[in-house]
């Protein structure tokens, strides 16, 4: 439980290291124009949707993992159904229904403060559920109603994205392929008809992008009856919030982006932003190992990348017992270290895992996997990894079985402690036949006119998004910066921060920004 609640923040790259060509990649530029901002009064068609009243019940149906149940069993919290036009230009056809969960304020509320986790995939429900549960004396909880959503697709929302069978999923479909690359243009066309046929049909997958996300939160906002949105958005949930900004600027009240995207980076060069940043999170990870007895990386810190290769690379061909008659693969270890390189309290993991790898078993690494993909003990698994996968879809530029391997390249000369030593085979993009061209367009969330301030907050040390694209989505919304010194991905209202928490309660509360020179740190 400790692993799950500690990895499931996660973003969407962080599904595997080597899965470049699963997700897809843009370049920095796009020919899609993004639309236009929306008026204030929604459209006489959309009008049904937006002055719908919800029904809150009780949370417990809503539960989609046994975590969940146990969290939702909660009587503080309760949830409701949004519904939402599938394709927003048929208002008239098919609909979504959005699954939300409300921690109502302990005190006189300001509004709604609607959050988001990341992902893309990520179920929103359980993070606003975590931030009550961590910050119950915060004048954010006192203040405000706390709203965690599911994205259209994920979670308990409906129509869910489902693209494998967990049979599949045990096998290593979506990890083991891209090890070496080599997924083929036939299997992406499977992999596309699977989703549609199990998943609702292509309409379903043609509207679950991040702009069609963001008009569900308008929607949601004015059901909700605020007048601007407050939201917190965490990884990819700042890439929600600065679309949103973009799309309905007029609709903002407060915007806090946490671990944030950089707006102005396509995918090639997130990718290779983020690589680099794992690099430097592993190197930081083994240096501290090699000050230990018994580090099993050794004890000089410039060795801990080629010895971490020398002990799982045996894993390609020979996997180790992992319990319950389960083994760690090659791929799968490389998904637990990513995982525990999140943060710095998961380096004690990672170092434990990789010393039961040196003495022949792997269930350390194999159960931070399971906890960033959502494996139940029954062998189940949540859809957040496919519901990744198709979202991305949508938000990313397709290219060529050149450029996806040339990628796949790239990922592993930034990040070698990654490397499998063995040659890469050319791989297809993933979402060659999808139904429907991307959406999101980049840059995004530029050039914004009548936004009101608005809040980032960036780690030095996040490997994921590194903090110079904070620098950058600050800029880009013409708001303020938090930096924040430390190795974490991810901190607002969840990290335990005071210095952190303080100040975005007090910018969501009273509209209050922090200097221009505000530095935290984690301790």
């Amino acid at each position: 439980m400790r692993i799950r609640a500690r990895t499931r923040r996660l973003t969407a790259f962080g599904a595997t290291l080597l899965m470049v060509g699963a997700l897809g990649a843009c370049s920095s530029e796009s020919s899609d124009e993004p639309p236009t901002s929306t008026p204030d009064a929604p459209s006489d068609d959309l009008r049904r949707f937006y002055e719908q009243e919800l029904a809150f019940e009780p949370c417990e149906p809503y539960a989609t993992t046994a975590a969940d149940a146990e969290l939702f069993a909660d009587e503080r919290f309760e949830c409701a159904r949004l519904e939402t036009p599938l394709d927003y230009t048929d208002p008239d056809g098919a609909t979504a229904s959005i699954a939300l969960l409300r921690l109502p304020a302990r005190g006189e509320p300001i509004g709604s403060l609607l959050t988001n986790p990341g992902g893309p995939g990520f179920p929103g429900m359980n993070f606003a559920a975590l931030i009550g549960m961590l910050g119950p004396d915060s004048p954010v909880t006192e203040r405000f109603d706390l709203i965690g959503f599911d994205p259209r697709g994920t979670g308990a929302s409906r129509p869910a994205l489902d693209c494998y069978s967990d049979a599949e999923r045990e096998s290593g479909v979506i990890s083991e392929p891209h090890v070496l690359g080599g997924w083929t243009a036939e299997d992406s066309r499977r992999w596309t008809d699977q989703c549609a046929e199990r998943s609702g049909g292509e309409q379903v997958l043609a509207h679950v992008g991040t702009r069609d996300a963001a008009r569900d939160i308008d929607v949601l906002r004015a059901v909700l009856g605020d007048d601007g949105l407050s939201y917190l958005g965490t990884s990819y949930g700042s890439r929600l919030g600065a679309v949103y900004a973009e799309m309905f600027p007029e609709n903002v009240r407060a915007l806090v982006l946490d671990g944030p995207m950089d707006p102005y980076a396509g995918t090639a060069e997130r990718r290779a932003q983020q690589f680099t940043g794992l690099q430097r999170s592993f190197d930081l990870m083994g240096a501290a190992c090699t000050a230990q007895p018994d580090c099993p990386l050794g004890t000089d810190p410039e060795a801990v990348t080629e010895r971490f290769q020398e002990i799982v690379r045996p894993l390609l061909d020979e996997p180790v017992p992992a319990g319950d008659g389960r083994e760690l693969t090659y791929a799968r270890a490389i998904d637990g270290v990513v995982a525990g390189l999140y943060a710095q309290t998961g380096w004690p993991l990672i170092i434990e895992g990789i010393r039961e790898v040196r003495e022949g078993r792997g269930e350390t690494l194999l159960a931070l996997q399971d906890g960033y993909y959502q494996r139940e003990a029954d062998g189940s698994y949540s859809n957040t990894i496919e519901a990744t996968q198709a979202i991305n879809c949508l938000d990313e530029e397709r290219l060529t079985s050149e450029e996806e391997t040339a990628l796949i390249h790239d990922a592993l000369a930034a990040a070698p402690f990654a490397d499998p030593g063995r040659p890469i085979a050319e791989s297809s993009n993933m979402c060659e036949f999808w139904p429907a061209e991307p959406t999101l367009g980049y840059p995004y969330g530029t050039g914004i006119e009548g936004l009101p301030a608005t809040l980032t907050v960036a780690v030095t040390g996040d490997g994921l998004t590194p903090y110079e694209g904070g620098v950058r989505l600050a800029e880009a919304l013409g708001g303020s910066l938090l930096t924040v010194e430390g190795e974490q991905h991810g901190i607002a209202l969840i990290g335990g921060n005071a210095c952190v928490d303080d100040i975005v309660a007090d910018y969501l509360t009273n509209l209050t920004l922090p200097p221009d020179d505000a530095r935290c740190t984690i301790e």
